[in-house]
């Protein structure tokens, strides 16, 4: 018989859905994806998976997840980018979709990233790792 395949917590979901609930990023579009007509100049946080890992015998999910923070200025992204990392930072005892989250760890501290796609944008990228425990 054939083991089933785990659906991992659907972590940018839960990271997206918890920041857009913040009042300090109210004026941010917050999603896992660029808005319509973005041009990088925009306040916008975006959260995307890039990796991590099953720990099987933990029973635990160890996503590496970018947060790729843009804003109209260096200083305004730079800004944006402190409120999206403390509130991740927060998000430790948070239950979502069926997984509680058990830690975090900073892995990439906030860095300045240019955005050669889009010439005119201010981009900070972090990159944090979740320990997700489905429930």
């Amino acid at each position: 018989m054939a083991t089933p395949l785990l659906a991992l917590p659907d972590v940018e979901r839960l990271i997206v859905d918890s920041l857009r609930n913040r009042t300090e990023l109210a004026a941010a579009t917050v999603d896992n994806k660029p808005p319509t007509g973005f041009d990088g100049t925009q306040a916008v946080v975006l959260v995307s998976r890039t990796g991590g890992a099953w720990i099987d015998d933990q029973h635990l999910d160890l996503p590496l997840v970018d947060l790729e923070v843009y804003g109209p200025t260096k200083t305004a992204a730079h800004a944006l980018m402190q409120l999206a990392r403390a509130a991740v930072f927060q998000l430790r005892g948070t239950v979502y979709g069926g997984a509680l989250v058990v830690d975090f760890q900073e892995t990439d501290g906030p860095r300045w990233l240019p955005d050669y796609n889009r010439t005119s944008a201010n981009r900070y990228r972090n990159t944090v790792q979740l320990t997700l425990r489905p429930l």
